[in-house]
């Protein structure tokens, strides 16, 4: 038993983690109706395949309230980093910073995310 484990361990762990976690390293907004914004956010992930690869990204209230969620269809392993947008995100009156996670199929959320200033 205790081989399997060294075995299962030693072959299947490293493979698991290889591509880490989703970080968002690049973000724009533009406010498109008064306190409705679109986001173009640049997500870096080492997409391995449909198993593991970076599966979305949120928009963030400074509180944690989630704003909007980008859901990403399919695994952009040839494409890194990538950008992808949402728009129609309703950004609560007062609120003039968001933040801006990733998550991926594995690890779900947890890589560096970023704090963005809403222009005015």
């Amino acid at each position: 038993m205790w081989r399997f484990l060294l075995i299962f361990s030693a072959t299947t762990l490293p493979a698991m983690a290889l591509a880490g976690e989703a970080d968002v390293i690049e973000a724009k907004a533009r406010e498109t109706s008064p306190g409705v914004y679109s986001f173009d956010v640049t997500v870096a992930h080492a997409d391995e395949g449909w198993d593991h690869y970076a599966n979305a990204w949120d928009v963030l209230a400074p509180d944690g309230a989630v704003l909007g969620v980008r859901t990403l269809l399919h695994p952009h392993v040839e494409e890194q980093p990538f950008t992808r947008s949402l728009s129609g995100v309703a950004v609560p009156e007062g609120v003039s910073e968001v933040i801006l996670r990733a998550q991926d199929s594995v690890h779900g959320h947890g890589g560096a995310e970023l704090r963005l200033t809403l222009p005015k």
